[in-house]
């Protein structure tokens, strides 16, 4: 870790740190700044409440999510709460006039504010759940994202079950059984497991078990098991007398890592954090971790903050995933909290997919992390065989090869495979028909009522609009008059429905949404799945179709391409090695040939090259304000923005869908600032001051603030 002139740290590839905060707290309840240095004041008359005798002083981080009251305030403790309160027990304030909930950060023996300190009124629980690593995370995470602590903190702490705190303390896992037969790292295949296929896999592991903190960007070959992969690094690390925390997109990922967990270590060690356990198994699960009793956690996003103890082993699976994103301000990305974890704790860091998103390639570039591959020989073993529609020879044989959605080399791929097993069917969009428009002259068909897109529920259903739900069976073209609609996109269930014409006799099973499968057996079978519901089949599937790309690679969206290619990759790792894999696409695409090649890496990083030429993220950091042009315009003229700082827009914001669009919602406006990459702190620290300003004078309406946020156009 370096330091700049200002003080401030920096992580190559991660930018900007902030410092450890100098400021004094200010006075219970209200906005004060530092004073005269004061120590708690005596007794008063008889019967008054008496302040402890040993640090008397505690510092509160209260639940209060005004920018200008972020900071810690103080409080004295009575003499009969001194033993519950406990750093990082939940508390309960007078603030303001009001009683609310804070959490416990500090006691010490003086305060730094000028008058009288209110006492705390109530010891909630005296659990120290805040620990001293993860409230230090949740204040950086909140500078650089130019959020607020106790927005931060919601999303790292979840809300008590005083039933499962009262329940016995179950004893901690025994990992010395980890040290014994756990990974050596000297080399042995029957040693280091799935990583015998990476030149670098041995190595990694062996500074996992001994106790070091290697980082690495992987990218794992296809139909690799990449959950038994990530199981034997977190046994390595466990070995050490490390913890270990994996992060994955979504619950399935959860028990598939939490089913290689148990076959590599065994039962106790580990525990499975989702929102599916609901809030009392979910709360019962973090304390096991809080309190030692289990080593390893794997979650999805929200168990970023787990309070793993010793921290050894930050691992992400697929960080390209939008599930990722956080939809709570201040909006963080775990591959940014995991890494800032990381870099402070001194732990390990692992960030896996099958192929790799170019803020990944921004970290390795800049030294942060080493890459972890599989040599080009190996990679074509496993690879599938891709194809695009549209190539030469298909044309020779097939001149509607280039706009039939299922063309004859598709066709004649998923006739050969299904005679030994299932063949998987990718379709982008779900549903039955979600676009149509008029038969005649091609116009959209919206609904009457608020303008939104009609689609087709079933073959026998009439048009309704996806945004407010009305029927609009006697819908006619406003243009021409026509009443008849053509399918402008068609869904998984009409592909379903089509593919169990071409192929009769055949099984054709959807997983979408509305019902996603969690694996098919090898029999013969048509799955047609929505991308990222692909359930895994029993012995790989023989064959994938990908329809529909231009879908995919058509979105206005900066990572179009990048999302696109990572969607195609997952889906076809699930084939088997060199079984046949047909994309509907243009074949001149990057996305296309990277895919054919099988080489995400250079793709990543020509995509990287690219953005930087252009000023774009992850080469340089981004901030989007949405508002009205009213509220945008005094923000940014309260904002001190850091030299350099350019102001792209704003311009109109797109209304939610619904009926409600339009009449009296407000007419919003969205404005992106950019900045060089290293004045990502600055910007964050400017936005988050301006926004107190704006705080601070009552301001009627709020300005939405996203650092770096995945939708950018």
């Amino acid at each position: 870790m370096t330091k700049d002139g200002g003080g401030t740290d920096l992580i190559p590839g991660l930018g900007e740190l902030p410092a450890a905060p100098a400021e004094k707290p200010g006075g219970p309840g209200r906005p004060g700044g530092p004073g005269k240095s004061r120590k708690s004041g005596k007794a008063g008359k008889k019967g008054a409440r008496r302040p402890a005798e040993d640090r008397p002083v505690a510092r509160i981080a209260v639940d209060m999510s005004l920018p200008h009251l972020d900071r810690p305030f103080d409080y004295l403790v009575p003499a009969e709460m001194d033993a519950k309160a406990v750093p990082g027990c939940r508390v309960r304030v007078r603030f303001a006039g009001q009683l609310v909930d804070g959490f416990l950060l500090e006691r010490v023996t003086e305060s730094d504010h000028e008058g009288k300190l209110l006492y705390l009124e109530r010891v909630t629980s005296s659990e120290p759940v805040l620990t001293p690593e993860v409230a230090a995370l949740v204040r950086e995470v909140a500078d650089r994202y130019a959020g607020t602590f106790a927005d931060v903190l919601r999303l790292a702490v979840p809300p008590r079950h005083a039933r499962v705190e009262a329940e016995p303390v179950a004893a901690p896992g025994d990992a010395e059984s980890m040290v014994e037969s756990g990974p050596t790292g000297d080399g042995d295949a029957a040693d280091i497991g799935a990583w015998r296929d990476y030149p670098a896999g041995a190595s990694f592991l062996s500074a996992l078990a001994d106790g070091r903190a290697p980082r690495a960007v992987w990218t794992a070959l296809p139909g690799h098991d990449w959950t038994a992969a990530i199981a034997r690094a977190v046994a390595a690390t466990l070995g050490s007398g490390r913890g270990a925390l994996v992060v994955v997109a979504d619950g399935r990922d959860v028990a598939r890592v939490d089913a290689a967990l148990k076959a590599e270590l065994g039962e106790g060690l580990h525990v499975a954090l989702t929102a599916e356990l609901g809030p009392a198994e979910r709360y019962r699960r973090w304390l096991s971790v809080l309190r030692g009793s289990a080593r390893a956690v794997v979650g999805t996003r929200a168990a970023m903050f787990a309070p793993v103890a010793d921290l050894g082993l930050a691992v992400l699976w697929d960080d390209g995933d939008d599930v990722h994103a956080e939809p709570h301000a201040p909006y963080p990305h775990p591959r940014d909290v995991l890494a800032l974890r990381a870099h402070r704790t001194g732990a390990a860091a692992l960030i896996g997919g099958f192929t790799r998103t170019t803020d990944a390639t921004q970290l390795v570039e800049s030294g942060w992390a080493h890459t972890l591959a599989a040599d080009r020989g190996r990679v074509r073993t496993a690879m599938p065989r891709v194809r695009y529609v549209g190539e030469d020879a298909q044309l020779a044989r097939d001149a509607a090869a280039r706009t039939a959605r299922l063309p004859n080399v598709a066709f004649e791929a998923a006739r050969q495979a299904l005679e030994d097993g299932p063949v998987l069917v990718q379709v982008p969009r779900r549903g039955y028909v979600p676009g149509i428009a008029c038969g005649r002259c091609r116009t959209p068909a919206q609904c009457a009522a608020c303008q939104g897109p009609l689609s087709l529920p079933s073959s026998h259903a009439a048009p309704h609009c996806r945004w407010c739900g009305r029927i609009a069976g006697d819908w006619h073209c406003p243009e021409c008059g026509f009443f008849q609609v053509r399918a402008v996109v068609v869904g998984a269930k009409r592909t379903a429905e089509e593919l169990g014409r071409a192929f009769p006799g055949v099984a054709v099973r959807t997983s979408g949404r509305d019902a996603i499968l969690e694996q098919v057996g090898p029999d013969r079978a048509l799955v047609v799945s929505t991308p990222g519901a692909e359930p895994p089949a029993e012995g790989g599937y023989r064959a994938a179709l990908l329809l529909d790309g231009w879908v995919l690679l058509g979105r206005p969206d900066l990572r179009a391409g990048e999302e696109t290619l990572r969607r195609w990759m997952n889906a076809a790792a699930l084939v088997r090695p060199h079984g046949p894999v047909v994309v509907a696409a243009e074949g001149s695409l990057p996305p296309v040939q990277a895919l054919v090649r099988w080489d995400p890496v250079t793709y990543a990083e020509r995509e990287l090259a690219e953005r930087r030429d252009v000023g774009f993220p992850p080469a340089a950091r981004m901030a989007s304000l949405t508002a009205t042009p009213a509220a945008i315009r005094e923000l940014l003229a309260d904002a001190r923005l850091p030299e350099g700082a350019e102001v792209l827009g704003p311009v109109p914001v797109p209304q939610a869908p619904g009926p409600q669009a339009g009449g009296d919602t407000p007419h919003k406006e969205r404005a992106l600032i950019r900045v060089p990459r290293a004045a990502g702190y600055a910007l964050a620290r400017a936005l988050k001051e301006a926004q107190g300003v704006r705080s601070a004078r009552k301001a009627a309406e709020t300005v939405r603030v996203q650092i770096d946020p995945l939708e950018l156009i």
